[in-house]
């Protein structure tokens, strides 16, 4: 890891990150309206290719690491990285939809894990957790500050409520590449790491088990499971690393209106 070269953004790239982080939670926003019991993952995975592209940008995962689709969706026990499959969603799911484009040279990258009809109690709070996980660990995201001040905050957070903080994945550096140094562990101790400075764009990614943190690759070559079958959630946002608070660049408040509206009917 010490080896690689660490890129600072200009604003008029941060712009374009931005641009391209948006449209990341325009396209969830848009598979948020499909996503319902009987639904299949790769139904939702054409909805969102249609949109990035129709956008004028391109799917950021599809070919990367010969990865073949669009979005990553990984429902209950995967955490990351599954494939999009023709099993209909059920009634109690949870599927953490992952998205990536890439336009004008730039990458966006967000994750919401979304509830399939009427999910558990102790799946909400799991939920509700990362979530919070994620909001503690952007507040981290400060000038003078160091990597492990995000993962510690993300990490105390979710052990605290008796959750497994995953760790052979990462969040990671943003921008020309779709995973750019550094690294951004959700575990951690305070002041150790990378300094953050100013202009640093981070994809921050809590990924948090229900059970164990343990973790096992599927014979697929990407999806990655809980070793204890229980559900893990995942959240993800792209952060520019500010003096005094962090900006956001990615949202999800399209999506929260989406689901909002559903909710509603």
């Amino acid at each position: 890891m010490g080896g690689r070269t660490i890129y600072y953004k200009t604003e008029e790239e941060i712009d374009l990150l931005r641009e391209s982080s948006l449209l990341v939670g325009k396209t969830l926003a848009e598979v948020a309206k499909a996503l319902k019991p009987g639904v299949t993952t790769l139904e939702l995975d054409a909805i969102a290719e249609e949109v990035i592209r129709d956008n004028g940008a391109t799917p950021g995962f599809k070919g990367f690491g010969g990865f073949p689709n669009t979005l990553c969706t990984s429902v209950n026990e995967q955490v990351v990285h599954g494939i999009p499959n023709n099993v209909p969603l059920k009634d109690g799911d949870i599927v953490s939809i992952d998205c990536g484009v890439k336009k004008n040279g730039f990458y966006g990258d967000s994750a919401y894990t979304f509830e399939v009809g009427e999910v558990s109690a102790e799946i909400k709070e799991l939920l509700r957790t990362t979530r919070e996980c994620l909001k503690l660990g952007i507040e981290q995201a400060i000038a003078g500050n160091r990597i492990g001040d995000i993962g510690h905050a993300v990490q105390q957070h979710a052990e605290n409520a008796g959750f497994g903080v995953v760790r052979e994945l990462v969040g990671h550096g943003l921008g020309k590449g779709l995973h750019e140094a550094p690294e951004v562990p959700n575990y951690g101790r305070r002041g150790n790491g990378v300094k953050l400075r100013e202009g640093l764009v981070l994809a921050i990614e809590p990924m948090i088990n229900l059970g164990s943190r343990q973790v096992k690759q599927l014979s697929d070559g990407w999806t990655i499971v809980t070793s204890d079958g229980k559900p893990s959630a995942h959240y993800e946002h792209d952060v520019v690393v500010r003096k005094g608070n962090a900006e956001v660049l990615s949202t999800f408040d399209w999506i929260e209106e989406v689901l909002e509206t559903n909710t509603v009917k």
